[in-house]
């Protein structure tokens, strides 16, 4: 699918430059250096790097970052049209790290939706009493973060294959911050030097399989409900943070069908970006190319009373990141 086709006449993303994976008909994927503008330029070529990915650039991020900001600037590179490329997931990450419960009025609507028949409380109640959890969760400085299969990405503009087992698949558009240098035991104040930038993230999830059903203890069951080849469909771009002003103040939108399904702020989110990465990384160690996936705001399918099926069309949007458009298809049986 052409870009122009997915997004709107707005500029393909904020700032001077982003880096996706993109490749010509009949081509290799290569990791390209795009601007404003729609002009594409091939960084194998430009940095005499036959091997290179999105991967190992990020390795090498605070170094290479002011020669991209060069190669944006020169008109006179090899540059090649975006119109007529194909787009992919702008990187393979070796580590997902996704948050849930992190949109206050996402979680309040989730604890509505998923209650059960015989629960006492009213919709007041119900709602009053996921507030107050959140709020303690908030000052005992508590995310909740699950591991995600990096198998589950796909590119912007991928159809989506929905399994036959998947009875309640629905959308979950998030901000996703890309990990550029090792991160282990940082402070808050100490997290954003350690991200690169920010993609686009529909962090897709079969309602029907959250819960273990056989043994409710064990609660939730992220393999089954999240881990679907396909379901992150990433980027189009990674956009370089010193472009994205204020990571807490960008609008995440997602239209099924060209009606609006999300659209909310990202100053609804509990626990920031910084907080997100600093309290990841007193656990595990974020390697560059790795995403953090900042949840999801309200208005998912649950809530809608409306789950995803055959030939639906998601276009996802966050402020400065650009546009996604995700094609759904039912996975064929025999």
């Amino acid at each position: 699918m052409s870009v122009k086709s997915a997004a709107s006449s707005a500029p393909l993303f904020a700032g001077p430059l982003a880096i996706g994976t993109l490749s010509a008909p009949g081509g290799a994927a290569f990791p390209g250096l795009v601007v404003p503008d729609g002009r594409v330029l091939d960084l194998r070529t430009a940095l005499a790097e036959p091997a290179l990915t999105a991967l190992t650039l990020l390795e090498r991020w605070e170094a290479e970052l002011p020669r991209l900001h060069g190669l944006a600037g020169d008109p006179a590179g090899d540059w090649l049209p975006l119109d007529g490329l194909s787009v992919h997931a702008p990187l393979e990450p070796r580590q997902i790290f996704q948050s849930g419960a992190n949109y206050r009025q996402h979680v309040i609507d989730l604890e509505v939706a998923h209650r059960a028949q015989d629960d006492p409380r009213t919709v007041e109640e119900a709602r009053a009493e996921i507030a107050a959890i959140m709020d303690k969760r908030a000052a005992e400085d508590l995310p909740y973060v699950f591991i995600g299969l990096p198998t589950t990405i796909a590119g912007p503009y991928d159809d989506l294959v929905l399994p036959s087992w998947a009875k309640k698949p629905d959308w979950e558009l998030e901000l996703a911050a890309v990990i550029s240098r090792p991160a282990y035991r940082v402070t808050v104040e100490e997290a954003l030097e350690h991200v690169a930038g920010y993609t686009i993230a529909n962090d897709l999830t079969d309602r029907a399989t959250v819960f273990r059903r056989d043994m409710p203890a064990i609660g939730t069951d992220w393999l089954r409900c999240k881990n679907a080849p396909g379901f992150t469909p990433l980027g189009p771009w990674i956009v370089p943070a010193g472009s994205i002003a204020d990571p807490s103040d960008l609008r995440v939108t997602l239209k099924l069908n060209g009606d609006t399904m999300q659209d909310e702020s990202t100053k609804d989110m509990i626990f920031g970006v910084a907080r997100m990465v600093s309290y990841i990384s007193q656990t595990a160690q974020l390697l560059p190319g790795d995403l953090v996936l900042t949840g999801s705001p309200a208005g998912n399918g649950m809530h809608w009373g409306r789950l995803l099926r055959d030939g639906d069309v998601m276009d996802g949007s966050v402020t400065g990141l650009g546009a996604q458009r995700t094609h759904c298809v039912a996975e064929e049986t025999s």
